[in-house]
């Protein structure tokens, strides 16, 4: 089990930036970021304040097309998938979005109905 965490600290201009931390003392972290099952080229880490390292790369421009693409970013020695994002982009976005909406709303008004219904059987 990986005792590593990352938090993205900004996406921008297509250059992911984030942190890691919870790194064992005296231990450079081994990452690994994947889109489909292959790893990106150009990952930097390197050494920030306090324990801290700062993970550092280019989002490929094949990523973004129409659809859901996925990222990974992976603890090297375990394999281990210690987080992800996903680029939503397209008219398939707008269909995504959209199920999923409809799908919370649906949910929404079964949780409300449940709701009501263990006031009245508990009044």
């Amino acid at each position: 089990m990986s005792v590593l965490k990352v938090n993205k600290t900004r996406l921008a201009n297509g250059v992911w930036d984030g942190v890691i931390s919870d790194v064992p003392s005296g231990v450079t972290p081994g990452i690994e970021v994947q889109f489909r099952d292959r790893p990106l080229e150009d990952i930097t880490v390197t050494p920030a304040a306090d324990g801290l390292w700062q993970l550092k790369f280019s989002i490929p421009p094949q990523m973004v097309s129409d659809g859901i693409q996925t990222i990974s970013i992976l603890e090297q020695n375990t394999g281990e998938v210690i987080d992800s994002f996903a680029i939503i982009a397209g008219e398939v976005a707008d269909e995504t979005i959209r199920a999923e909406i409809d799908l919370l709303r649906e949910e929404l008004d079964l949780l409300k109905r449940a709701f009501r219904r263990h006031c009245v059987e508990t009044a």
